[in-house]
């Protein structure tokens, strides 16, 4: 690891909020900071080492350290609560919206393939969020870090989704909704309808119902699943909206 490489990331983990110098911490030389640099060198650079292994520790260390933020936090939810909650805190959609608030890729480590690809950006962001994850826990050899960066964020995030629970999950919504009010179970229809990446509305999605009478609803989505989610959010509002 050259020098410059080394006070960049001491650079970067600041404005994380963490400290390699600090109390419990690694210490800032070059060895002590291998795991995240590590975890900041994606495949698509084609150097020795890589992210992938950090990736799938910092998998499990993501979901730990949710788990405990909720009970800290949120202790008073029930059981399936904490799990809906956890689901979207740890989610890639949320490990790429995390990456993009840090700035994770411009202290990263790319290949010129995956800088190009723009409909693969999110994913790039997600992987390596959960790939720096694994690398602090590795480094500092706690969870302490991992709490430090993340607790702020899920804060905002937590707030947010408590007071609108089916946000990013509106297909779960619309499934207990329907079942509840004796529709059955929702079908989606999914069809590409554009070829180019990144397009926002490259898929479209129609979902009905088994039981006659709701009209189906129509979405649209850069992937198949964010159409099936923008199909299932219209859906729901409009069965919601004729039942009062």
């Amino acid at each position: 690891m050259t020098p410059d490489r080394r006070r960049q990331l001491v650079t970067f983990l600041a404005a994380l909020g963490l400290d390699p110098d600090g109390p419990g911490g690694p210490g800032s030389t070059a060895e002590a900071l291998a795991p995240v640099d590590e975890a900041l060198t994606h495949t698509s650079a084609r150097l020795p080492r890589n992210h992938e292994q950090l990736e799938f520790l910092g998998d499990a260390v993501l979901r730990l350290a949710a788990s405990e933020y909720l009970r800290q936090h949120h202790h008073g939810l029930s059981v399936g609560r904490h799990a809906a909650l956890r689901s979207q805190l740890v989610s890639d959609r949320w490990l790429a919206e995390l990456g993009q608030e840090c700035g994770v890729a411009s202290v990263a480590l790319i290949g010129p393939m995956a800088q190009g690809d723009r409909a693969g950006e999110a994913t790039v962001r997600a992987e390596l969020c959960e790939a720096l994850i694994g690398g602090l826990y590795q480094a500092w050899g706690s969870l302490q870090p991992v709490h430090r960066w993340l607790t702020p964020h899920w804060q905002r995030s937590s707030a947010a989704l408590l007071a609108d629970p089916d946000r990013h999950n509106w297909k779960s919504a619309l499934q207990e909704w329907t079942q509840g009010q004796g529709l059955g179970l929702p079908r989606y229809s999914c069809r590409e309808a554009s070829p180019a990446h990144g397009d926002p509305r490259r898929f479209h999605c129609r979902v009905s119902f088994e039981a006659s009478g709701p009209e189906p609803a129509e979405g649209w989505g850069g992937s198949r699943r964010a159409a099936e989610q923008d199909a299932a959010r219209l859906a729901l509002a409009r069965l919601r909206a004729a039942r009062g």
